[in-house]
């Protein structure tokens, strides 16, 4: 199932359904209209536990009252990836650390563009927050959402 989260920084879509959330990506749809307020709103009183829990999890974020999040996740990917995004989710709330600081704790120090690409696959932004990784040099690369969201979601962080 899917509903949608309409947050500051442009709309977000979760799926999911008993065993956890499996993807909360920003969207970009053709036709809005068929997601009003209302629509929304009825969609998440259909939704399972896991995305009705993700939503208010999301606006709570969104409204400076949640630092961690503690939805149940449903990820599909490879054993690398599951481990950087486990890393992920240990950097603390308006916090970052550099993909080096993520391979090495990986156990894997040369991995950093590995880290790179696991990150580009994360399924459920924000939840894992990819956003919180930065270059070696402390500058900001790439992020699937764009940059501009990436420094939305610090910035908001930071503020907290």
């Amino acid at each position: 199932m899917e509903i949608y989260y309409q947050s500051p920084i442009g709309l977000i879509k979760l799926t999911g359904g008993l065993p956890g959330l499996t993807t909360c990506s920003f969207v970009q749809l053709k036709n809005k209209s068929n997601l009003s307020p209302t629509t929304i709103k009825t969609s998440l009183d259909s939704a399972p536990a896991s995305l009705k829990q993700a939503w208010v999890q999301l606006d709570e974020y969104f409204k400076g009252t949640r630092q961690k999040f503690s939805v149940k996740l449903d990820l599909i990917g490879t054993e690398f990836q599951k481990k950087v995004w486990a890393e992920l989710q240990k950097i603390p709330y308006g916090q970052t650390k550099s993909y080096r600081d993520i391979a090495e704790a990986c156990g894997k120090p040369k991995a950093f563009r590995a880290v790179g690409q696991a990150n580009h696959q994360n399924p459920v932004v924000i939840f894992i927050p990819c956003h919180r990784v930065i270059g070696t040099d402390g500058g900001l690369t790439g992020y699937g959402a764009g940059l501009w969201r990436k420094r939305w979601l610090l910035a908001h962080e930071k503020e907290r």
